[in-house]
């Protein structure tokens, strides 16, 4: 607990840092609730835990190698957690794993429109996350993606009580189309990543006023200033 402690001061220390360079942001709290951070490091999320219960409608779209945050939202609150990634290596280390019958898997990636789109591999043989706007010489592979719209509909579902979002630098088109689309979203969980060359903080900045300008507020930054958790402040 200790070392946690030390381990997000060293990471917050090292935001102020970078935002004194314009590299960074240091967004405030917008919005005062319960939290519970859940996964392990470096693949957890926090969420207010009041909005969740067994028949809350869950979506993890970005799961790679790590489903600590997964598996213990469905420990926590009995619940089933719709899980997309596409990206082969994700689907490789999935297969192995023993899931439970709450955990289900769905092979398709989010885009802002419905079809084929080119991924590149990860530039590392050991990382798992492939892109869709990363300029990279790497090898390109062609992935089957839906609208977050899409993928609601196909599953019979009007709303969804929790987003989670980590898509390596396609968020920002995503957020665009998600909004637009006015599906309705209690809370959403985004991992940003202003800090990949080519994107830059001003996208962020954009993306969070989008956000706001949508009706959710901002009730946790991560430390290490990547993962924002939103909540809407209007939901019924």
């Amino acid at each position: 607990m200790r070392g946690g402690w030390i381990r997000d001061v060293v990471r917050y220390g090292k935001r102020v840092v970078r935002a004194t360079r314009g590299l960074d942001l240091l967004p405030a709290v917008q919005l005062r609730c319960r939290r519970l951070r859940l996964g392990n490091d470096g693949a957890s999320w926090c969420i207010s835990p009041e909005d969740l219960r067994g028949d809350s409608v869950v979506y993890s779209i970005g799961v790679g190698d790590d489903i600590s945050f997964d598996l213990e939202l469905i420990r926590e609150f009995g619940l089933t957690v719709h899980a997309f990634d596409p990206t082969p290596r994700s689907k490789q280390w999935l297969n192995q794993q023993p899931l439970p019958p709450q955990f289900v898997f769905h092979d398709v990636g989010i885009a802002s429109f419905d079809g084929v789109a080119d991924f590149s591999m990860p530039e590392r043989p050991d990382y798992v996350s492939f892109s869709m706007v990363r300029d990279s010489n790497a090898t390109q592979i062609e992935i089957r993606v839906q609208r977050l719209v899409t993928m609601a509909a196909e599953l019979g579902h009007n709303s969804i009580d929790l987003l989670k979002m980590d898509i390596e630098g396609a968020e920002y088109g995503v957020i665009d189309d998600i909004l637009e689309s006015g599906i309705p979203i209690r809370q959403f969980l985004v991992e940003f990543h202003h800090r990949w060359p080519g994107i830059g903080i001003e996208k962020t900045r954009e993306a969070i006023r989008k956000l706001n300008a949508g009706g959710f507020a901002i009730f946790d930054v991560a430390a290490s200033g990547e993962e924002y958790s939103f909540r809407r402040t209007d939901w019924p």
